[in-house]
């Protein structure tokens, strides 16, 4: 079965950019919330057993009985799962290494990158989320996605996620998306997104 994980700072760790109530409601509610409707969903089936990767690449071939709850909540906690090891209060501006230079080649340059994702955020219709992805070969990409979908469903590799639902921000930022955007990118653990391109 599937488990909440614990954060690895305390709710309050991220302000001012993200703080320490909407922090807790999204990881015990909403995190929480995707999680137990997860295992409700795939109980005493053949999905038992399977990593969440094995559910949600290939989500035809679930059963139909439970398919829909398994994708609804299946992508929640996927999603959420790569969200917050990719934060840190000791987030720091640019990736380093391969990454950086990943990015560079396919942006021209890191500059470039978080324009063109910022555009991506502020440009998304509601709620959903925006990635930072890699292909088969190697290639990097920036995709949105909207409500809870995940870049697996494509066979991309999510290696940086920005959650642009509401939920994720509007405590303190109420309708400014744009200002929430700009402070996640304070709080970006580029070394975890170095891990998961390099993995």
């Amino acid at each position: 079965m599937f488990e909440l994980p614990d954060l690895p700072y305390t709710y309050d760790a991220l302000e001012p950019h993200i703080d320490a109530r909407t922090m807790e409601i999204h990881h015990s509610k909403h995190h929480a919330g995707y999680t137990k409707k997860l295992n409700t969903a795939i109980e005493w089936s053949d999905c038992e057993g399977k990593s969440i990767e094995e559910l949600l690449r290939h989500p035809d071939d679930l059963p139909s009985d439970i398919r829909q709850g398994v994708i609804n909540n299946g992508w929640g906690y996927y999603n959420h799962l790569l969200f917050r090891p990719s934060l840190s209060p000791d987030g720091w501006g640019q990736p380093w290494g391969d990454l950086l230079a990943a990015i560079a080649d396919t942006f021209g340059d890191f500059g470039a990158f978080q324009q063109a994702f910022t555009n991506k955020a502020l440009s998304l219709f509601g709620s959903g989320w925006v990635y930072l992805c890699q292909d088969q070969d190697w290639g990097l990409m920036i995709k949105r996605y909207s409500f809870q979908e995940t870049p697996l469903k494509d066979g991309y590799t999510p290696l940086l996620g920005l959650d642009a639902r509401e939920h994720a921000y509007y405590l303190a930022y109420q309708n400014r998306r744009a200002d929430y955007v700009a402070g996640w990118w304070n709080i970006i653990n580029w070394d975890e997104v170095e891990k998961r391109f390099n993995s």
